[in-house]
């Protein structure tokens, strides 16, 4: 199918089928705009996002629409849970808020995200059941090409759509299906038994089931992210256009790999894509009509749309619950998700990605204080990956809200996963490993980060680095490209307790105290299995072996969550005229924890003796002769 970016000139004719796209992917359970500290119905609102204005856009668009009598799609890209404290309501038996007011607006379909799983694939069940489906699947498909749920598992029953196909008003026949990517898939914290397959051959065969249903256009829904939405365009140009999500970029304008159109909205809802296009059967053309409409592919979602009075509602009856529990974890020390929690003069910030960050130094040093203050025993190190680590925190910055920070803002960083407690927050795990496995746990960060992106390198507190990233790898495989790490990576560690600094040694069997999130602890000793030289074993005190559970910090009869440890140390901070917790300067910029330093490569080393060799060689023939 060929496209083209307007009608050119072309004479509009009875052939010319038009219709709207409008999208949003990575909404991330934002129910309210954000920062949080921003929102106010009476000043200067500069918050962004928000479903009850999303809600107000979607509509206006569809009146808008309504007068030619123009179909107007709606799609989810994936990814409508986890993050925020919003995102902890599907936790509890009975709510899908984030699904229930996708309905309220009519999505058509919203695809299957790796957020989806932060609660495990049961609690996922459980909660499309609370929206329910399956019979809610007649109205808002859930999209899972790729995801293949066990036959005797309740996703199976749960409605969930290879594709489907959508006839218009207007005749139009569009066929749909959605894909989570590679990368996505490799993000997955909990699927438990749900597997995922290839989606690219998933798409091959959905394309050809969707060809044989006699579709005019066909489009994928994806979960990928802009690099694997560009590999699947050229893989199957048959697909006219891609919605896409993942890697939460704002595209204001299409991306065109041949003639696939490829489209995405940012994140956490402060766009509403908006893709206006013509069909005509005759010459099998789409065509783009943004432009000629003088309308732009993402609609700002602010304080100058109106909000949707009926979802606006459903919004204040979530917070009201979500506020209930909130009470009930703090034991009445935190009311409100909008309660100002903290002061500052200055951002925290996530700073360079795969760098010390700002806000890794106050997150690791949150959790060394409060698994001491628990424990009532010295931690030597914390750790946390950057991917746990979701936003910045930041102050307001007007004159009504200068300095403060809200519960709802800083908790939007800390507020991933839960426990096997059913609640809120990956919880805090301690445990010991010797000397050579802290370096191992410094090489997989490098390595991993390097291999795979930002979201797992780690941040620390009790450590300094020194590192050369680019000698993660020693080389990477010729024909096959399998890296080979190189273990080296790591030009010096160092324990740091106040002002004593000690070298973290090589094949040191000394037990070092450490702790860090129940996800991360999870992940770390699985490298080894792959790579059994960056072996990792969590162990006790005496240097026996735990299992991970076994590694949980319980303060009295609940688990320490990440976020509780947060709260915690926040509250130890000094307080202003008003008894506002102060965050200290410290935490404006990286403090000079990690440091790279640029070295020869290693593969200069070897060289260098095999020229020495070569020479060595030449002069002792040289010689003889």
């Amino acid at each position: 199918m060929l496209w083209s970016a307007h009608l050119e000139g072309r004479q509009s004719t009875e052939l010319d089928l038009r219709f709207t796209i409008l999208h949003t992917n990575d909404e991330h359970s934002h129910l309210i705009p954000i920062p949080a500290v921003n929102d106010h119905p009476e000043y200067r609102n500069l918050a962004g996002g928000g479903v009850a204005r999303l809600a107000g856009a979607i509509e206006t668009v569809r009146i808008e629409k309504s007068q030619t009598d123009e179909p107007v799609l709606l799609f989810s890209a994936g990814d409508i849970l986890g993050g925020p404290a919003f995102g902890w309501l599907p936790l509890k038996e009975g709510l899908a808020p984030e699904l229930n007011l996708f309905q309220e607006m009519g999505y058509d379909a919203i695809t299957i995200g790796n957020h989806e799983f932060d609660y495990g694939s049961d609690i996922y069940a459980r909660y499309l059941s609370d929206a329910g489906y399956p019979a809610s699947a007649e109205q808002t498909v859930i999209l899972g090409t790729n995801v293949r749920p066990p036959q005797d598992h309740p996703l199976s029953d749960r409605g969930i759509k290879n594709h489907f196909v959508k006839e218009l008003d207007n005749g139009l026949r569009i066929g749909i299906f959605g894909l989570i990517g590679n990368d996505a898939i490799s993000k997955t914290a909990e699927p438990g038994p749900v597997l995922f397959d290839d989606p690219f051959e998933s798409a091959k065969k959905a394309v050809a089931e969707l060809q044989e249903q006699d579709v005019d256009m066909i489009i994928s829904v994806n979960h990928s992210g802009v690099a694997e939405d560009r590999q699947l365009a050229e893989l199957l140009p048959e697909i006219d256009i891609i919605v896409g999500g993942h890697t939460h970029t704002a595209l204001f304008g299409p991306i065109y790999v041949g003639d696939t159109i490829i489209v995405q909205a940012g994140n956490y809802m402060q766009y509403l894509g908006r893709l206006e296009l013509s069909y005509n059967r005759e010459i099998d053309e789409v065509s783009i009509l943004n432009e000629e409409n003088g309308n732009t592919f993402l609609i700002p979602i602010d304080s100058t749309i109106n909000e949707n009075e009926n979802v606006s509602e459903e919004v204040n009856r979530y917070t009201e619950i979500l506020n209930d529990w909130l009470r009930d974890f703090t034991d009445g020390g935190v009311k409100n998700i909008r309660e100002t929690i903290a002061y500052s003069n200055f951002p925290v910030y996530r700073n360079e990605i795969q760098r010390e960050s700002a806000i890794g130094n106050f997150v690791t040093d949150a959790m060394k204080y409060s698994a001491e203050k628990v424990l009532d025993h010295p931690i030597d190190i914390a750790v946390q990956a950057n991917g746990a680590i979701r936003s910045d925190i930041e102050p307001g910055t007007e004159v009504w809200n200068q300095g403060e920070i809200t519960f709802y803002d800083m908790m939007m960083a800390f507020g991933l996963g839960s426990g096997d407690d059913g609640t809120p927050g990956y919880p805090v795990v301690s445990f010991y490993l010797t000397e050579q496995e802290v370096r191992n746990a410094l090489e997989v960060s490098i390595l991993l980060s390097e291999l795979m992106g930002d979201n797992y390198f780690l941040q620390f507190s009790g450590l300094n680095m020194i590192y050369n990233p680019d000698r993660a790898v020693l080389f990477t495989v010729p024909f096959v490209g399998t890296p080979i790490p190189s273990s080296r990576s790591v030009l010096r560690a160092e324990l740091v307790s106040g002002e004593e600094v000690t070298p973290i040694r090589k094949d040191s069997d000394q037990l070092f105290h450490v702790v860090t999130d129940y996800y991360i602890a999870g992940f770390l000793p699985m490298v080894g299995e792959r790579l059994p030289n960056l072996a990792i074993t969590l162990r006790d005190e005496n240097g026996r072996a735990i299992s991970l559970d076994e590694a949980i910090i319980m303060d009295g009869n609940q688990q320490l969550k990440v976020w509780t440890g947060v709260l915690n140390y926040v509250q130890s901070f000094g307080k202003n005229e008003d008894g506002i917790p102060i965050i200290p300067a410290r935490y404006e910029a990286p403090e000079g924890r990690l440091t790279i330093a640029y070295t020869l490569p290693l593969w200069v080393w070897p060289v260098a003796v095999l020229l020495l060799v070569a020479l060595i060689i030449f002069l002792i023939m040289r010689k003889r002769r």
